[in-house]
Parts: structure tokens; C-alpha cells; sequence
């Protein structure tokens, strides 16, 4: 690899798509998702907001997911567009800092929160009459500033890591954002001691999660069998498959891409599953678990005034 001058601590991020018709039309799409996921979310929040029917645990739970979603969004998808239409790809030391600091903060919070959210319907579901106790108001603040504190302090550990590890090869980051592990091909030393940092973390707040759902999920949908209308369980099950579809949409690609050993990881293979839990997942997040919802159809069309039809 080429030497890197080191009076310049700046950063070059490749990109996702190549630089010609074909790259300008992907770029295209995925501006188009970033609107469609960023009016989603704004809306979700919104109604949440407004509408006093929807002001329990669940949708308590869905507005931090949506906003989440939205911190996602801003910190990668902007600079990504930026410097395609730009030709720039250079991205300064602390901007990428700062940007690996985010995006770690939402992908640890939103797999706590996404547990959180399971667990909530697990309760509801199979435990309605301790509901009001289990999932407390109180609870449920517990549970959303305990994803953005641990989100947090993870975030900050791996982060401040990132920083101190001298690169002393090409500053050139084979992604389209500041992602901690895309960075350390580019270390001087060995990081076998980071890496086991990644899947000790990636274990907590992303594989144990995940299991976590999959069995409250589980319990939830053997509750749903043993219901006596026919028309109910039908419908439950297919919300619920629904919903863990997009968990495992969120979930796979991250644990597939942070638990592989160095060796046996694709740069490009990386980049395309990581367009999954920070393009994709943020724009089905509020189609999935809101829009699909009569309680949150009759919010639109009383806040809205659309949908009336479907109430």
C-alpha cells in the first residue's frame, strides 16, 4: 500500500457505487429512500406526539425507534451523497470520529430499544393483566435512556479506540462511512485486541438481543396458536412474522459482518449489507410497525384528515 503523508490526518472514504451512469442512478435510489424513510419517521414522531391515543408504552417505544432511525439516516447517507456528486472523498479526522461515534451510538441503542420493544409485546400479550405493572411508564423511560446510555458508552469506547491507533499505511476507507473495523487494515499495529473488543460488544448489545427476541417472539406466537379466532390468530401471526422478518433485516447483516474473523471478510460484501441496517431497515421500520396499524391509521386520519377509510 502506499505510504500516507503524515502531516495530513484526513481520511478518503471510496464509496459505495462507482462514478458513472450506473452509480448516479443507485445514488438516485438511495436519495429517494433517505426522503421516504426521513417523512416516515418524522411522521411517526409526529403522531405520536399529538394524537393521546397513541400515548402508550408501545408507541412510546416506536417514536424513539423513528428517531433512532432518522440519527441513522443523517450520519451516513448525507456525506455519502455529498461526496459521489461532489467528486470529494475525503473526510476530515474528527468528522470521522464524530460519525463512527453516531453510528455506533444508534446501532447498539436501536438493538437494545428492538428488544425492549419485543418484550413489550411479549408482555401484553402473554402477561395482559400484570401489563400495567411490567410495562410502566416508568419502565418504559428505564428502558429508552438505558439504550442511549449503554449505546453511548459503548460508542465511546470503541470510538476513542479508533482514534489512538496510529495509521501509518493509506488513509483510503474501503466504505461509505467511518466504520471502525473498515479502518484497521489501515493500522500499523496488530488490533487482534480491538477485534476481540468487536465481538465481545457485537455478542452484547446485537447477537444476545436478537436471541432474546426470537424466544419473546416465540412464546408469543405459541400464545396466538391457542387463540379461538380464527381470524385473530391469522392476523396476529402475520404481524408478528412480519415483524421479526425486519428484526432479522436489522439484526443478520450486522452480526454476519462484525462477528466474521478479519480474514474471511469482503470490503464490498461489507458495504452492501451495511446498506441494509442503515438505508433499508430505517425506511420499513415505520412502514412495518406503524403503518401497517389501525390505531395508527385512525391517528392520520384524525391528524391528517387521510385514511378516514380505513379506520
Amino acid at each position: 500500500m502506499e505510504k500516507w503523508n503524515q502531516t495530513s490526518n484526513d481520511f478518503i472514504l471510496l464509496g459505495l457505487f462507482p462514478p458513472n451512469r450506473t452509480g448516479l442512478l443507485l445514488l438516485f435510489l438511495i436519495v429517494l429512500i433517505f426522503f421516504l424513510a426521513s417523512v416516515g419517521n418524522l411522521a411517526m414522531i409526529y403522531l405520536i406526539r399529538l394524537d393521546a391515543r397513541l400515548h402508550t408504552p408501545m408507541y412510546f417505544l416506536l417514536s424513539q425507534l423513528s428517531l433512532m432511525d432518522l440519527k441513522y439516516l443523517s450520519t451516513t447517507a448525507p456525506k455519502m451523497v455529498f461526496n459521489f456528486l461532489s467528486g470529494q472523498k475525503g473526510i476530515s479526522f474528527l468528522g470521522c470520529g464524530v460519525q463512527s461515534f453516531f453510528f455506533l451510538i444508534m446501532a447498539c441503542s436501536e438493538g437494545l430499544l428492538l428488544a425492549s420493544m419485543a418484550y413489550d409485546r411479549y408482555v401484553a400479550i402473554c402477561h395482559p393483566l400484570h401489563y400495567c405493572i411490567r410495562m410502566s411508564k416508568r419502565m418504559c423511560v428505564k428502558m429508552i435512556v438505558g439504550s442511549w446510555i449503554l449505546g453511548s458508552i459503548n460508542s465511546l469506547a470503541h470510538t476513542a479506540y479508533a482514534l489512538h491507533i496510529p495509521y501509518c499505511r493509506s488513509r483510503a476507507i474501503n466504505h461509505f462511512f467511518c466504520d471502525v473495523p473498515a479502518m484497521l487494515p489501515l493500522a500499523c499495529m496488530d488490533t487482534w485486541v480491538y477485534e476481540y473488543m468487536v465481538f465481545v460488544s457485537t455478542s452484547l448489545f446485537l447477537l444476545l438481543p436478537f436471541l432474546g427476541i426470537t424466544a419473546s417472539y416465540s412464546r408469543v406466537l405459541f400464545a396466538v396458536y391457542h387463540m379461538q379466532s380464527r381470524d385473530g390468530r391469522k392476523k396476529a401471526f402475520t404481524t408478528r412474522s412480519t415483524h421479526l422478518t425486519i428484526v432479522t433485516f436489522y439484526y443478520a447483516p450486522f452480526v454476519y459482518t462484525y462477528l466474521r474473523p478479519r480474514n474471511l471478510r469482503s470490503p464490498a460484501e461489507d458495504k452492501i449489507l451495511a446498506v441494509f441496517y442503515t438505508i433499508l431497515t430505517p425506511m420499513l421500520n415505520p412502514i412495518i410497525y406503524s403503518l401497517g396499524n389501525k390505531e395508527v391509521l385512525g391517528a392520520m386520519a384524525r391528524v391528517f384528515g387521510i385514511f378516514s377509510s380505513m379506520k
